[in-house]
């Protein structure tokens, strides 16, 4: 990598990157931590205690989400709260909630990138990660609340003899191509990303298991011109390829429940408003990750508070648009005069889920108004607890749309309460732990920021400097 290397001056540094830092310390930090050389891995036993400890802890989960999963298909969908007239529960919610976790991964990898917007630099490479976790996970609930997720293959257009071809008017099949797309984009962006920083690590090892491995990933990689060539016009390629899934993904989750006649679902803002809120919680869930990242790893010079600042901006403007979609389906409702819209909307305000209601209308539009001022966007606690309640909330609204929009159809004499059963908690919390087990599996194997887009900051800053 020594072609790609910039001279060892000092660089003053610049609102993306701390002051002092050269191309070669740039390396030395981040590969430190992943070859376990210098960082928290080596700097006493307490920080490889807490990472063990999480491991484990999390790799339970991890277990019991299959032991959980196992015991699902052997019994069928009866183990969750579902009932008539509430068909979908917890499921549904949370396949909605993680897609749009890994929404804010494409969005600072691709449109940022596109848009040229240096402080990407520091947090795109994990938020590309999450993406792929979040993403995964979304894609285990659809399959999970099937009724027989054992034909879950008939959903894929496969050759077959007989000439049966999913039905392309259900929702279900959309989504399965929407993920899958979305998953491949997302996975090929991140692993070209990630090919000049493996043969960082690739020259940087020194046991010969991990040179191999690392040497095998790297693909041949050796920064000359060539290769930077290819790899800049690959980046950017998919860079585009991945800039309409932003809004496509979310926007058929969203028709899902548009096409339907249920009050509550069939609403022409979902598509955008559904875009808005999957960015406004995959932003709280990059800030969620960062601060921690920060604090174990010493990395206030790479993830400043500039990038909390904007990212903390990103937050308060789909606040915004999110309370605008609240506001929009009041409004329509009580304009259209549809009496069962009206019934629907004055139920969220007092009916059974009353408090879920306002529970994520205080999380989702009222605590966010706290960003408009510079000491809360700059302060590391304020910030980690605003986006945990945003999570929160995100995910209460999901929720609601699913259950609270069924318990009341057209017809009184069915109507019902859903209560989610012991199965439903346990699988919501087992892919929240199955989760940070990727997570810290990645930050323990791969570099969790991109070493070659830092180093060009340096360069670029340096390239700034007056003479």
């Amino acid at each position: 990598m020594a072609e790609h290397d910039m001279d060892a001056a000092v660089s003053p540094g610049s609102p993306e990157l701390g002051a002092g830092w050269t191309a070669g310390s740039v390396t030395d930090k981040i590969t430190g931590i992943v070859l376990a050389r210098r960082g928290p891995w080596t700097h006493g036993w307490q920080a490889h205690w807490r990472w063990r400890s999480a491991l484990l802890i999390s790799f339970t989960g991890v277990l019991v989400l299959l032991a959980a999963s196992t015991w699902l298909f052997m019994r069928g969908v009866g183990l969750f709260g579902v009932n008539i007239p509430v068909a979908w529960g917890f499921a549904l919610g949370n396949f909605v909630w993680w897609i749009g976790i890994g929404h804010a991964g494409t969005f600072i990898s691709a449109i940022l990138l596109l848009l040229r917007q240096r402080w990407r630099t520091s947090i795109n490479r994990y938020a590309e990660a999450m993406t792929l976790f979040a993403a995964g996970i979304a894609g285990l609930f659809p399959i999970l609340h099937l009724g027989r997720p054992w034909f879950a293959y008939w959903l894929l257009p496969y050759p077959n003899r007989m000439e049966l071809w999913p039905q392309w008017r259900s929702p279900l099949v959309w989504d399965i191509f929407a993920i899958s797309t979305y998953l491949l984009v997302s996975l090929l962006f991140w692993y070209v990303g990630l090919i000049p920083d493996l043969a960082s690590l690739r020259d940087k090892a020194k046991s010969h298991g991990k040179r191999l491995a690392y040497g095998l990933l790297a693909l041949g990689w050796r920064g000359d011109a060539r290769h930077w060539q290819h790899y800049e016009s690959a980046y950017l390629l998919l860079a585009g390829l991945a800039t309409p899934l932003v809004v496509s993904v979310h926007t058929v989750v969203s028709l899902d429940f548009s096409i339907g006649n249920t009050p509550g679902y069939h609403s022409t803002i979902f598509p955008p408003y559904f875009v808005a809120g999957a960015l406004f919680s995959g932003f709280a869930m990059v800030i969620t990750l960062a601060i921690p990242l920060r604090h174990y790893f010493k990395l206030q010079d790479f993830i400043t508070l500039r990038h909390l600042d904007l990212a903390a901006k990103v937050m308060l403007a789909c606040s915004l648009f999110v309370a605008y979609g609240y506001a929009s389906e009041i409004f329509t409702a009580y304009y259209s005069g549809d009496i069962y819209e009206i019934h629907m909307t004055q139920d969220r305000f007092t009916g059974a889920y009353a408090p879920v209601y306002w529970a994520y209308i205080f999380c989702n539009v009222l605590l966010p108004q706290a960003l408009w001022w510079r000491r809360a966007r700059r302060s590391v606690p304020a910030l980690l607890v605003i986006s945990l309640l945003i999570n929160a909330g995100m995910w209460m609204e999901r929720f609601l749309i699913v259950v609270q929009s069924l318990h009341q159809d057209f017809l009184p004499s069915s109507w019902g309460i859903f209560i989610p059963s012991f199965w439903d908690w346990t699988f919501l919390f087992s892919s929240i732990a199955m989760f940070v087990w990727l997570f810290l599996m990645f930050i323990r194997y791969l570099p969790m920021i991109s070493m070659a887009e830092m180093r060009g900051l340096v360069q670029e800053t340096a390239e700034e400097e007056p003479r």
